[in-house]
């Protein structure tokens, strides 16, 4: 069994950055695939990042170029770092994690986060 514990999310203003972390606990096969979502209200849940344990990422073209994804495989921890925020950006986000990227990617992982939330606002 695995638990997800997201941190970091807050207010920011338009422009402004945040890092969010996810630290996992339990087996660390079941992290082989890290990644993150997000949920505007009424809007579906989409993915936003996701990263390998080799370090393999994969963005959503959304956040191409301003969010950068990242882990420390000693600590079972991944990060969003957030840069040049937009109030689209505006969600909860949730850490997920799978032992495969197929299912990290479908958004069917088997461990999620319990959310955080993030609002760009001036």
């Amino acid at each position: 069994q695995v638990q997800l514990v997201e941190s970091g999310g807050g207010l920011v203003q338009p422009g402004g950055s945040l890092n969010l972390a996810c630290a996992a606990s339990g087996s660390r096969l079941s992290t082989n695939v890290m990644g993150w979502y997000r949920q505007a209200p009424g809007k579906q849940r989409e993915l936003v990042a996701t990263i390998t344990i080799a370090g393999s990422t994969n963005y959503a073209d959304s956040v191409k170029g301003r969010f950068t994804v990242s882990r420390d495989n000693a600590k079972n921890t991944v990060y969003l770092q957030m840069n040049s925020l937009k109030p689209e950006d505006t969600a909860v986000y949730y850490c997920a994690a799978d032992t495969q990227d197929e299912s990290v990617v479908a958004g069917v992982p088997d461990y999620w986060g319990q959310g955080t939330q993030v609002t760009v606002s001036s």
